[in-house]
């Protein structure tokens, strides 16, 4: 079957022919038993992974040389879409031959990698990226199972999205390696922020550690000072004197807040300045005009200002109404 008769309509051209191969021939399909792991002198391991964002769910075989701790043969079945199994199949293939620690360290980002046909060039469509991740899910059952120990105990990193299972680390990486610069871009990239919407920003149903807004802000500094090592200042923002911190703030309000305020005939004032002994900085503002009362300052005002200041002045401050 023609890959674009496999993907249908003007998307084939965004889909590797490594992951139309893989959708129509994987090369690690099928299952392992009992009689396959003693004929290779190994340990079957059987571990279960399901989506509920999409409904795909993978089943991931192992045998593992017990004395070595290597993985001799990797197999998978899978219902899900054609994304899903290429993946799956490409990463029961890196399994193979690396021992549990070292299989537990492969990324949904090493499989993407591992299926393109250009080192530049995406293996998927950004909105297809999420069905990676579901492979890295499984590899950490299979290593919880081998290892007998908790899942939660091989975590490398906080879950940002629960809905679509994406991490912490996958959304940087996401960030740094397609240059994204707005969360619209996170979301197409990793399913992230796509269903219930609560770890975009503060204000939804759940409340989460992480944000994307402030991840996004926080990466993008972090790409700046790399990429303009020469703008960089010695000192962080938070050790900075208190009247250089206010300068700097004053300065990003004058030019990115009050003029759109003062258009609804608001206001908004800088009360101080404290610095926690996190390192974060608090900014105390006062509201005036239009803005003061109104119920829409709390909660939508106050997220433009704080993310504005952050990407203006320091990713380590947090806005403050008083």
């Amino acid at each position: 079957m023609a890959k674009n008769d496999l993907i249908g309509g003007e998307l084939w051209e965004q889909y590797s022919d490594k992951v139309a191969d893989r959708m129509n021939n994987p090369r690690n399909f099928g299952e392992l038993t009992e009689a396959d792991a003693k004929k290779l002198d190994g340990k079957l391991i059987i571990a279960n992974e399901g989506a509920e964002s999409c409904g795909d769910t993978v089943r991931l075989f192992w045998i593992v040389d017990e004395k070595t701790d290597i993985i001799k043969k990797a197999t998978f079945k899978s219902f899900g879409c054609g994304t899903a199994i290429a993946a799956t199949d490409m990463m029961a293939e890196m399994c193979i031959g690396k021992t549990v620690d070292e299989a537990a360290k492969i990324t949904n980002l090493d499989v993407e990698h591992a299926l393109r046909d250009e080192e530049d060039v995406a293996a998927v469509p950004p909105q297809k990226m999420h069905c990676s991740v579901m492979a890295y899910e499984v590899i950490k059952r299979a290593t919880s199972i081998y290892r007998n120990v908790d899942i939660s105990t091989l975590a490398e990193a906080d879950i940002v999205c629960e809905c679509a299972r994406v991490t912490l680390q996958t959304v940087e990486d996401a960030i740094r390696i397609n240059d994204l610069t707005r969360v619209e871009e996170i979301t197409d990239y990793t399913k992230a922020g796509a269903f219930c919407k609560s770890c975009i920003q503060p204000g939804g149903h759940e409340k989460r550690e992480h944000y994307l807004v402030d991840i996004l802000a926080r990466v993008r500094a972090e790409i700046e000072r790399e990429r303009n090592p020469e703008k960089v200042q010695p000192d962080d923002f938070s050790k900075l004197s208190v009247v250089k911190q206010i300068r700097a703030i004053e300065t990003a309000l004058d030019e990115h807040v009050r003029p759109a305020l003062a258009r609804d005939g608001g206001g908004i004032e800088l009360e101080d300045v404290q610095t926690a002994e996190d390192g974060t900085v608090q900014v105390h503002l006062a509201y005036q005009g239009s803005c003061k009362g109104c119920a829409g300052s709390v909660a939508g005002t106050l997220t433009f200002v704080e993310q504005m200041l952050k990407k203006e002045v320091s990713d380590k401050i947090r806005g403050v109404v008083v």
